[in-house]
């Protein structure tokens, strides 16, 4: 008797179990809080694998994890292009290959492109739940791409905001994006006019030099740093970095694949999981950032929900 063959789940179907990045809150939450405790978390974990692409300006990522909480083992290999000329193709696309953990056996090879996008949204709405300031109003996004659709879905859904406004370096797109909006959306000229007076403000670009400039941040502000994920990228500059309390996913990724606080020199205060388990405070008052990088265990809780809903309904 051959083994079962692993199902394949696309990115339609993945979006029709995952229809909403907040279904995943309580997986992510714990997941961070256990990756946090150290090995007694149950996460094992490396720092992502990234083997550049030089001759076509492209990365291949490799992301394995096992969450002994979720008795989940997934590796996900995601592609990041810097630039395409071909931009009917996405800058990141991601595969998620989940196993059983008991015995090795692929069971399922699912679209990660989706998992992706919601996951790394969703762990940015836990950050700013924990982070923002009280009375947040105004909410500001850097970048019209994927996550910034992304990050407005669960944003808006989560929290109340008076104002939305956006800012992409091609400013079709932000036009686009505010078309495609739920509620509306200011489409600013700059990121200057964009971020002055912002409570969160959102960076999910592929910027290689800083966009978002200390001076220009209202005191108080709580920023999600989502792109440049390369030791050599940078979207936020040394004022900003140096002058807020910085949070992060995961320390030894930080210090490894992350620009801004890399060059930066800025000192880590914590990573998320630390405040979810109630062992660093979250200091709301201050200007914070959070530097996510995306960790594997979160495409790995992700991934197990997804084909958990997946076999209920098959």
């Amino acid at each position: 008797m051959g083994s079962t063959p692993p199902v394949f789940i696309g990115a339609e179907e993945v979006e029709k179990h995952l229809h909403r990045a907040s279904l995943l809150l309580p997986a992510l939450e714990a997941a961070l809080a256990n990756f946090s405790e150290g090995a007694a978390g149950g996460v094992v974990q490396p720092v992502r694998t990234v083997l550049p692409v030089p001759r076509h300006g492209g990365y291949l990522g490799v992301m394995p994890a096992y969450s002994a909480a979720d008795d989940a083992l997934t590796t996900k290999l995601v592609t990041f292009y810097e630039h395409l000329k071909d931009s009917s193709v996405p800058s990141h696309q991601a595969t998620v290959l989940l196993f059983d953990p008991s015995n090795g056996t692929l069971k399922a090879v699912m679209d990660g492109s989706v998992i992706t996008a919601k996951r790394t949204a969703a762990v940015s709405a836990i950050a700013t739940k924990l982070l923002m300031p009280p009375f947040a109003e105004v909410l500001c996004i850097l970048g019209a791409g994927v996550q910034a659709y992304s990050h407005y879905d669960i944003f808006t859904e989560l929290f109340t905001f008076k104002e939305v406004r956006v800012w992409n370096r091609t400013k079709e797109r932000a036009v686009q994006f505010a078309g495609a909006a739920r509620g509306p959306v200011r489409v600013c000229a700059s990121a200057q006019e964009a971020v002055t007076g912002a409570d969160v403000i959102v960076t999910v670009t592929m910027a290689t030099a800083p966009i978002l400039r200390g001076d220009w941040v209202k005191p108080g502000a709580h920023i999600n740093a989502v792109g440049a994920s390369r030791p050599d990228w940078r979207e936020l500059d040394d004022e900003l970095m140096k002058n807020s309390v910085l949070f992060v996913d995961s320390r030894d990724a930080a210090l490894t694949e992350s620009g801004d606080v890399i060059l930066s020199g800025a000192e880590i205060f914590a990573e998320l999981g630390e405040v979810l388990k109630g062992t660093k405070p979250a200091l709301p008052e201050k200007t914070t950032v959070f530097k996510s990088l995306g960790m594997a265990v979160e495409d790995t809780v992700a991934a197990k929900f997804v084909y958990d809903a997946w076999s209920a309904g098959n």
